[in-house]
């Protein structure tokens, strides 16, 4: 018993209103995933290439398609064979050659017909780098030196990689177009593809008598010093750009461009995210509990903080505009969000360690207290509060 088809719109994985550069599309992807030559020995890639390719010749011709859509696979019975193909299936009407001359391309490291020109301008190398700064020559930026070792205009033969009193010729095999074309037998028939030309390498030229200072390259290798400008807000692992530094073009393309990686130093105090600083301040028991002033590190300098009277630990404030600048705008800044921390006393004297256990009756904070500070009117109370600023004194 015959095995039964698929659906062709299923095969090919698109909609029964797909149009043609859908199916062109879906089957562009299908062919190059199975195709025999690029799955040598491997039968069942050959049977999904077959399939996928008979869908396409029906649903890519317009009287096929209406025939199928109308009277599915029947519409084909009995009557399409003779012609070759696969299983006996006419492929005549269909055109493959744009697909797989694409194909082709990749298999063989050319492109189809009508590709760009390799022998064109085109734009030399990036090179990349890296340079190490501090976390305030990240927030306001700053100036750096790199050295590079960058290729320059060889001085001997001015570029052309050729002896000098020599010249560089047009190359015989590709006759200066620097591509050469090749044909390939298919399932479908010849096509005939591009590739760069071996000789050359794309250049159209051959250069018989090569310079011995670039040896035929035109360029020699220097160490080269660029001024870098870091802006300010760079952050960490962002890069600066210096265009049209890096490896020169290819048959008058221009140069490529140098790409700096920025490193930022960690600090020993501050944490950054994005345009904001995170830092923490220690506080005293007695500022925490009374209020007071601390003082606050950020990058612009010393900040006076006045910490309000009962302020718990992990307190976190804002210093509006204390952060990083933007990088579109240094003027705008982010913030700084300072954490206040109490500390609690580890070392105490014995009068010190008398002092808190009174701090403690009086502040109601033990069992006992608290019970008892529940029955104690206003005046006490008031009595207790001027008693605990004797303490801290």
């Amino acid at each position: 018993m015959a095995e039964q088809k698929r659906d062709y719109y299923e095969v090919l994985g698109v909609d029964k209103n797909a149009d043609d550069a859908a199916l062109k599309k879906a089957y562009r992807v299908l062919a190059k995933k199975y195709h025999p030559d690029m799955n040598p020995g491997d039968a069942e890639a050959e049977k999904k290439f077959k399939e996928a390719s008979e869908a396409y010749a029906v649903l890519s011709d317009p009287e096929k398609r209406r025939q199928y859509d109308q009277f599915g696979h029947a519409a084909f019975e009995g009557g399409a064979g003779g012609a070759g193909g696969f299983g006996g299936f006419d492929f005549s009407g269909a055109d493959f050659s744009d697909i797989f001359g694409d194909i082709f391309g990749d298999i063989f490291g050319g492109s189809r017909r009508g590709g760009r020109a390799n022998n064109g301008p085109m734009k030399g190398a990036n090179l990349r780098t890296s340079v190490r700064i501090t976390f305030e020559e990240a927030v306001f930026g700053c100036e750096k030196e790199i050295e590079l070792n960058v290729k320059e205009e060889c001085k001997t033969c001015h570029g052309t990689g050729a002896k000098p009193g020599t010249s560089p010729v047009t190359c015989t095999k590709c006759g200066g177009k620097g591509q050469v074309v090749f044909t390939q037998q298919s399932f479908f028939g010849t096509v005939r593809n591009v590739q760069t030309c071996p000789d050359c390498g794309g250049s159209g030229k051959i250069i018989k008598e090569k310079c011995t200072d670039c040896h035929g390259s035109g360029y020699v290798p220097m160490r080269k010093r660029f001024a870098v400008t870091i802006p300010a807000g760079i952050d960490n692992g962002q890069c600066k750009r210096l265009a049209g530094q890096g490896e020169p073009g290819v048959n008058g393309g221009p140069r490529g461009d140098v790409l700096v990686e920025v490193i930022v130093g960690r600090h020993p105090i501050f944490q950054r995210q994005e345009y904001n600083i995170y830092s923490t301040v220690p506080v005293s028991y007695a500022v925490a509990a009374l209020g007071g002033e601390v003082v606050i590190d950020t990058v612009d300098g010393k900040v006076i903080y006045d910490v309000k009277p009962g302020t718990q630990t992990d307190t976190r404030v804002r210093l509006k505009g204390k952060g990083v600048p933007t990088l579109r705008n240094k003027d705008v800044r982010g913030d700084h969000y300072v954490t206040l921390v109490i500390q609690t006393p580890e070392h105490l004297s014995a009068e010190a360690k008398e002092l808190l256990r009174r701090f403690d009756e009086l502040t109601g904070d033990s069992l006992n207290a608290s019970k008892r500070a529940k029955h104690e009117g206003p005046e006490v109370k008031e009595k207790k509060k001027k008693t605990i600023k004797d303490i801290f004194k």
